[in-house]
Formats: C-alpha cells, sequence, structure tokens
C-alpha cells in the first residue's frame, strides 16, 4: 500500500459516529500527528453545515481543538483562492463523509484540491472518512447506478471501500477489476490506515488488505 508523496499524513477512516466515540481513538491518533492551528473541515461530500457543528463542537469539547469550516458545497466554491488559502493556514483538513461523486465533481481541477496536495506534500495531515475516503483511491464507487468512476487517484494501484464487512466483499472485488488496480483497502467504521511519509503504514483497528480480484483476504491488525 502506498500514497502520493509528501511530507505530510494521509488518513483514511473507515466510517463510524464521532459523536458516540466511534472514532475516538482514530481522532486522538491523527490529532497528535497535527502541528498547532486550527483543523479545517470540509463539509463538500455532504453539503451539511450542521455537520461541520457537530464535528466543531466534538473537536472542543474532547480535545480542545479549534474547527474551521472550509465552505466548498460546489464548485465554484473550489476555484476560489480565498478556500485554498483557507486550508493552506489549517493545521489539518478533515473531509467529510457523504456522497463520493458529490466529492470528486466538486474538486475536480480545482485549486482546492491543489491546496489539499500541498498540504500533504508539505507536512501536514488530510483526513478523509467513509466515502470521502473512497475517492482518494484510483477509483471509486459510485452513488448512481453502481458504477465505477475516476478517483483522486491519491494511492497509485490502489482503491477503498469504507464501512467494510469482509463477509460481503463483492464491491471491493469489483474495484479491483479495474484496469491498472492492484490492490484493494477494505476499511471498516472504526477502523483507520495512516499513511505517512517514506511509505510509513500505521494501522488502527482491523483492516483487510486484497491483492487481486478473487484472491484471498489480508487481515491487517492495529492498535
Amino acid at each position: 500500500m502506498k500514497r502520493l508523496p509528501g511530507a505530510g499524513w494521509l488518513v483514511l477512516i473507515g466510517g463510524g459516529e464521532f459523536s458516540f466515540g466511534e472514532t475516538l481513538a482514530v481522532d486522538q491518533a491523527w490529532l497528535e500527528k497535527a502541528g498547532d492551528g486550527a483543523v479545517g473541515f470540509l463539509p463538500t461530500a455532504s453539503g451539511s453545515s450542521d455537520y461541520y457543528e457537530n464535528f466543531a463542537e466534538y473537536l472542543e469539547g474532547g480535545f480542545e481543538r479549534k474547527a474551521d469550516i472550509i465552505p466548498v458545497y460546489r464548485g465554484r466554491d473550489a476555484r476560489r483562492g480565498k478556500n485554498a488559502e483557507r486550508i493552506d493556514g489549517c493545521a489539518a483538513v478533515y473531509v467529510g463523509g457523504g456522497v463520493t461523486d458529490e466529492l470528486l465533481t466538486t474538486l475536480e481541477g480545482s485549486v482546492v484540491l491543489e491546496s489539499l496536495g500541498r498540504k500533504l506534500g508539505g507536512g501536514g495531515v488530510i483526513i478523509a472518512i467513509a466515502g470521502a475516503a473512497q475517492a482518494f483511491g484510483c477509483y471509486a464507487r459510485s452513488l448512481f447506478g453502481g458504477n465505477n468512476i475516476s478517483g483522486l487517484n491519491w494511492l497509485p494501484g490502489g482503491v477503498v471501500e469504507p464501512n467494510f464487512d469482509p463477509g460481503h466483499d463483492r464491491r471491493l472485488r469489483r474495484l479491483m477489476s479495474e484496469s491498472g488496480v492492484t490492490w484493494g483497502l477494505g476499511l471498516p467504521a472504526s477502523s483507520a490506515v495512516f499513511f505517512g511519509p517514506d511509505n510509513q503504514v500505521d494501522l488502527i483497528g482491523t483492516s483487510f488488505l486484497l491483492e487481486e480480484p478473487d484472491g484471498d483476504l489480508q487481515i491487517l491488525k492495529g492498535s
């Protein structure tokens, strides 16, 4: 498993409700890697400002960290230099879950996507959960019709299936059948994979690795 090069961390979370403490261990771990400053929140995949408000309350109450919204809801928002500057000024950026298609369509070719790349390259932390985590693979599963669509390709040769159940792995295997895909990551809720500099990979919870469409699932155990 690998991701684009850079001095920062890309954290992919399978899912889970932070308000119920389901991602507590994961959130503690990525916050420890983030430098001083606010955590930017991208609501793009969900389109919900309520999501941000709940997340900000969670960070403040549980970790005494401030969250700032990066108001990217549609393509024109992603093209605004001000939103790219907001990302540049954050210690970390949390990409909220929701509809993968919306995230990909909105960020495509934008200055906001470029700023996320700078954040990873420069030592920052990018966190993505559930449908947003899937977007960072080279392919993602569309919510509309179930077809596979091009992802952000931050995981060369890799695809991600969030909220993964190893007893129902058909969707991950279908993603693995796309041209150029060499590995697939199944991420159950509350589990996370941390992709760090120099190919470092840290795990929290149990994840699953697939190296060919009809191969056996490999169990990846973390803390």
